[in-house]
């Protein structure tokens, strides 16, 4: 999503949506931009632009603008060339449309594509200038390493001194291999690069404890600053059959805070492409009776995206079912845990009016509340400040005891005032199922 500002989708029309479109389609669709579909291979007699239509519109909901909706689609040949220039125009309608814009002169930013330790030349890099101009001699600054540009390679093999926002290069120069998906920029000189860096190690080694993707323990912590907490799921298994019983499944687990959303459901072994859609939307891949490949085991590690492998659809959604528990919000209940009266008030320099309370039942909590009673009436309801058994600090003192008590704001207290002491118990609530709510 950082770097695509338009997703062309390419269908063929002999063979129509394919699984691979559907994974591309969804790709496409967790960067959050626009889509335009080219429906290649026209040039064939076998070819059916309507019916690849038709099937775009049944599968991934994409209605062509001729059919009322609002994604373009334009048929071309890739081998004849026809219906390119269209396509060309469409594309810069859109960004025009968009208002997709750069900064074509000053200092360059770009992103890391690809990158890698080559035996001959060292670390490379293929990067997209996404502003400014990238020239040979810039010092520049990637997350975890600098450089100085030694080299540009265009995307036809051609060394150049220069390259411009939406150019795609290979850069040698960088001290270490750069991270793919960063950030480059350029900087005034190498001793501000060096220090820039060695600052952001810094701090990457204090978060280092803080992973970025989350575990299905850890759910509670995901999105907390919004109204709706969103789980996103990869799904992958074995057939077709079992994609639609685990979205089935899946689906009856509904509350009103909680939304689940599937990224991507498709079959066959979980790979790379799984690994990188669910590291874009913070999400976590969930295999009914399939496997990670070896390499996207490998990404998965280092994307610390989590992985998790099923042989039986009620273990998955068990497992579901109390994450998703886990990130409700607990109901909230009161619990009268003592009852104490004031025995003498006590006037203390620099800390105020403490009472010299007797515990008459139950207990008090240091880190409960209390309610203070005067000839029945409500005078305060608030926190205890500080608890203390003789000149010791105390969490509970049970009856029948009697301690010192300062309340949190309030120093009105009176000898015979009565005391109620009570906690906020957090109950975890359970998640309803869909059915569960119908017979209800």
């Amino acid at each position: 999503a950082q770097v695509t500002d338009i997703v062309v989708l390419v269908v063929a029309a002999d063979d129509g949506v394919m699984p691979q479109t559907i994974e591309a389609y969804d790709h496409a669709k967790s960067a959050g931009v626009p889509i335009i579909v080219a429906i290649n291979k026209i040039d064939k007699p076998n070819a059916n632009v309507d019916k690849t239509k038709q099937e775009l519109v049944e599968k991934l909901n994409l209605i062509p603008e001729d059919w009322g909706g609002d994604t373009i689609m334009v048929p071309i040949s890739a081998k004849t060339g026809q219906g390119i220039d269209e396509l060309l125009e469409m594309i810069l309608l859109v960004a025009e449309m968009q208002e997709i814009k750069c900064y074509p002169e000053g200092p360059a930013r770009a992103v890391i594509i690809e990158s890698k330790l080559d035996k001959k030349t060292g670390p490379v890099a293929s990067i997209i200038v996404k502003d400014g101009v990238l020239k040979v001699g810039d010092f520049v600054v990637v997350s975890n390493t600098y450089g100085k540009v030694r080299v540009l390679i265009d995307d036809r093999g051609r060394r150049v001194k220069e390259a411009y926002p939406s150019q795609p290069v290979m850069i040698l120069g960088f001290e270490e291999v750069p991270d793919p998906h960063s950030m480059l920029y350029v900087v005034s000189n190498l001793e501000t690069a060096r220090s820039i860096v060695e600052k952001r190690k810094e701090i990457m080694e204090q978060q280092k404890v803080s992973r970025r993707h989350m575990k299905l323990e850890d759910l509670l912590k995901i999105m907390e600053e919004k109204e709706q907490k969103i789980l996103n799921l990869v799904l992958k298994a074995d057939t077709y059959g079992s994609v639609a019983a685990l979205k089935n499944a899946i689906g009856k687990l509904k509350t009103k805070e909680i939304r689940i959303n599937i990224v991507h459901a498709g079959i066959g072994a979980i790979t790379t492409s799984d690994i990188m859609l669910a590291s874009a939307t913070d999400g976590i891949v969930l295999g009914f009776r399939v496997r990670p490949d070896s390499q996207a085991r490998k990404l998965a590690e280092e994307e610390s995206v989590e992985v998790r492998t099923y042989t039986v659809i009620y273990k998955l959604i068990d497992d579901l079912k109390k994450a998703l528990e886990g990130m409700l919000e607990p109901e909230e209940a009161e619990e009268i845990i003592g009852r104490g009266i004031v025995k003498k008030v006590f006037k203390i320099a620099k800390v105020g009016r403490v009472a010299g309370v007797q515990i008459l039942e139950g207990k008090v909590d240091r880190k409960g509340f209390v309610r203070i009673y005067r000839n029945d009436q409500l005078i305060f309801e608030g926190k205890i400040e500080s608890l203390k058994h003789y000149q010791e600090d105390a969490d509970v003192i049970e009856a029948p005891k009697e301690c010192g008590i300062k309340f949190a704001g309030f120093e009105d207290i009176n000898e015979n005032d009565e005391l109620e002491f009570y906690i906020i118990k957090k109950i975890p609530r359970k998640l309803t199922f869909v059915e569960e709510e119908k017979k209800g």
